[in-house]
C-alpha cells in the first residue's frame, strides 16, 4: 500500500475528515472528530492505528513491523511500518478495526449523526 492508497481508503469511510491538526507533516484522519489513523509525511511510511489492547499485543508479537504506538498510548495504539511486509488486505483490516473502535466509542448523538450521513 502506498500513501495515496492509504489516504483514499481512509477518506472513503463514512464521516471521515482529514487534516493537519498537529503540524504540516502529520496527516490525521478522524471520524466524527475523533482520530482513528494518522501518518507522518516526512519519514518512513508508518501508520498509527487504534487497536483493541489484546489484539495490539498479539499483532506486535506476530509481526516485526508492528510496534507499540510511536509517541502514543501503547495500550491502545499500534504503529505499522508499511513497507515491513504487511499486505494491503491486512492494512485495510487494521484500518477498519481502528475506525470501528472509534465509532463504537462515539456518543449516541454522534452515532446517529454518522448513521444519517
Amino acid at each position: 500500500m502506498n500513501i495515496e492508497t492509504y489516504r483514499e481508503y481512509c477518506i472513503s469511510k463514512k464521516g471521515v475528515t482529514e487534516g493537519f491538526p498537529f503540524d504540516d507533516t502529520t496527516l490525521v484522519f478522524k471520524v466524527m472528530g475523533k482520530i482513528f489513523a494518522f501518518t507522518g509525511l516526512n519519514e518512513e511510511f508508518r501508520i498509527s492505528l487504534k487497536c483493541d489492547p489484546e489484539k495490539a499485543i498479539l499483532l506486535r508479537e506476530t509481526y516485526s513491523f508492528v510496534i507499540p504506538g510511536y509517541h502514543l498510548n501503547k495500550t491502545h495504539w499500534n504503529s505499522i511500518y508499511v513497507e515491513g511486509g504487511a499486505t494491503d488486505e491486512q492494512l485495510k483490516e487494521w484500518i477498519d478495526d481502528s475506525y470501528d473502535l472509534i465509532v463504537k466509542s462515539l456518543t449516541n448523538k454522534l452515532k446517529e449523526e454518522l448513521k444519517n450521513l
